[in-house]
C-alpha cells in the first residue's frame, strides 16, 4: 500500500473502488446472471425522442375582392377584404336565446343606430387615446376618485347614447348568460347577504382582494368572450369595441406607472352598466377553479365583485402556507392578481365579516353601525336633523332612511328599532 493510500485509510477508511478497477476484479471472468427475483425487479430503460405536438391549424377567414359588407377589414398589403362573418355558431346562440348578428349592418339595425353612429361609438376609424378630454367626440366622464385606504380609482361613466346601447347590449345578451354560482356581485337575486350566509358558523374566514379587477379585463378577453357565446369574429369585436375603452392621453399625464400601464389599453370601465355582467363572465373560470380548490381542502368558496371569501374548519389556518398560493398562482394563470394588502384571516373568537355582514352565530349587522346610526337618529330627534348632516348628503332623510333599510334587512329587530326613532324626528328644524 503506498503512503497516501495508507494516510487515506487511517483517516477516511478504506477507499471505495468500482468493481471494474477494483484489485479483486477480473474482467475476464464472467458476472454471475441475476436471480429470477432480481430480474423481475429490474426496469428496462428505452431512450424515447420528443416530438412537439403538431398545432392546430386556425382556419383563414374567407377574402374577396370586393367588400363583402360595411366595415369590412382589407388585408394589409393586398387588394382583397377579409370576411370575418362566416365562424358564427348557431346552436350556441340559440341554447342562450341570444339575437343572431352577422354584419356591422345587423348590429347598427339591432341598436337603432345608422351605421356611422355605430362606428362613431366603437372608435372605428380613430384612436379614443388621442381624443381631448371631456371634448364632444369622448364617449366617457371620467373623473378620478380616491380610496378610502389610499390611492385612487378611475370612474368612467358613459354618456348617454352609449349608455343606452350598453343597457340594451347588457339586458338582451349579457344577462341571459349565467356567471358561476360563487358568483353572488351584480346579480338578479343575489345580494352581500346570499354573499356571506355559506360561511355563517364557520371556525376560520379568510378575505382576499383582486387587485384593479375592471382594468384587468382587457379588449381581447371580451373579444373571445362574445366569441364563446356563439358570435362570429367581425361582431364579437365590434360589441367589444363598444364595452371597452381606452383613457385618453391628456388624463393619464399625471397617472403612475402602473396607472398608464392599465388604462392606456382597451379594458373594462368602471361605471358602464355592462362592466359588471362582463367580469363575472371574465372570472368564470377562475371561479371554478378556486371553488374546485376550496372543495379539496374542505372550504367554501364565494366571490363579490373583487372580494373574495373562504372560510372552513380550524384546519384551514394551519394550511394557508398551501392554500394561499395555490389561489395566487390559479389567479395568475388567469390573468388576474392578489392585492398585497388587503388580506385578512379571522377566527371564530373574532368578529367575522364578510362584504360587511358579520357571520360569527348568523347573518348580522356591525354594532359600529348600529350604535353610530342610533346616535345620528338621537340627535336628529332631539337638536334637529340640520346640524347632524356633517358629509352633506343632498336628501339626508332619504340617506339615513337606506342605512336603516340596510340593516333592517341584516337584523329585523334592530331595524325597528332604528325606523320607530326615524318617524318622530321633525325633518322642517
Amino acid at each position: 500500500m503506498h503512503l497516501l493510500d495508507w494516510l487515506w485509510s487511517l483517516l477516511f477508511g478504506p477507499p471505495r473502488r468500482s468493481p471494474a478497477t477494483g484489485p479483486d476484479s477480473n474482467p475476464e471472468v464472467p458476472r454471475p446472471e441475476p436471480t429470477a427475483a432480481v430480474a423481475a425487479t429490474r426496469v428496462r430503460l428505452t431512450r424515447r425522442t420528443y416530438t412537439a405536438p403538431t398545432p392546430v391549424a386556425r382556419p383563414a377567414a374567407p377574402t374577396s375582392e370586393q367588400s363583402p359588407y360595411l366595415f369590412a377589414r382589407p388585408v394589409a398589403g393586398q387588394a382583397v377584404y377579409l370576411d370575418l362573418t362566416q365562424d358564427t355558431d348557431l346552436p350556441r346562440l340559440e341554447h342562450w336565446g341570444l339575437p343572431l348578428l352577422r354584419t356591422p349592418e345587423d348590429l347598427a339595425r339591432w341598436l337603432e343606430l345608422t351605421p356611422a353612429q355605430l362606428a362613431w361609438l366603437a372608435d372605428r376609424f380613430r384612436d379614443p387615446s388621442r381624443v381631448s378630454l371631456h371634448a364632444r367626440g369622448d364617449h366617457y366622464h371620467r373623473r378620478w376618485v380616491p380610496k378610502r385606504r389610499g390611492g385612487r380609482r378611475l370612474i368612467e361613466s358613459p354618456k348617454r347614447l352609449l349608455k343606452h346601447v350598453q343597457t340594451r347590449i347588457l339586458q338582451q345578451i349579457l344577462d341571459r348568460v349565467p356567471p358561476d354560482p360563487s358568483a353572488h356581485g351584480f346579480r338578479r337575486g343575489h345580494s352581500i347577504v346570499s354573499n356571506a350566509r355559506p360561511h355563517v358558523g364557520q371556525a376560520v374566514v379568510v378575505r382576499l382582494d383582486l387587485a384593479d379587477f375592471y382594468p384587468s379585463v382587457t379588449y381581447s378577453r371580451v373579444v373571445a368572450l362574445f366569441r364563446s357565446l356563439g358570435y362570429c369574429r367581425e361582431i364579437a369585436c365590434w360589441l367589444a369595441r363598444l364595452t371597452t375603452t381606452t383613457a385618453p392621453q391628456k388624463l393619464l399625464d399625471t397617472a403612475s406607472a402602473n396607472e398608464t400601464t392599465l388604462f392606456r389599453r382597451r379594458h373594462l370601465p368602471q361605471g358602464a352598466p355592462t362592466s359588471p355582467a362582463l367580469a363575472n363572465l371574465s372570472a368564470f373560470v377562475s371561479d371554478l377553479r378556486l371553488d374546485g380548490l376550496a372543495r379539496s381542502f374542505g372550504v367554501r368558496y364565494t366571490r363579490y365583485a373583487d372580494d373574495l371569501t373562504f372560510s372552513g374548519p380550524a384546519t384551514l389556518r394551519n394550511s394557508l402556507r398551501i392554500f394561499i398560493p395555490l389561489v395566487r398562482q390559479i389567479l395568475k394563470q388567469e390573468r388576474f392578481h392578489l392585492h398585497p394588502g388587503k388580506r385578512r384571516v379571522e377566527r371564530a373568537s373574532q368578529r367575522q365579516q364578510v362584504t360587511g355582514v358579520v357571520v360569527n352565530a348568523k347573518v348580522n349587522c356591525c354594532r359600529h353601525d348600529f350604535d353610530l346610526l342610533k346616535a345620528i337618529l338621537t340627535n336628529c330627534l332631539r337638536h334637529g336633523p340640520s346640524g347632524q348632516n356633517r358629509d352633506g348628503h343632498v336628501h339626508f332623510a332619504s340617506h339615513l332612511r337606506g342605512r336603516i333599510a340596510h340593516i333592517a334587512r341584516l337584523n329585523e329587530r334592530r331595524g325597528r328599532q332604528l325606523l320607530a326613532i326615524y318617524q318622530q324626528i321633525d325633518w322642517t328644524r
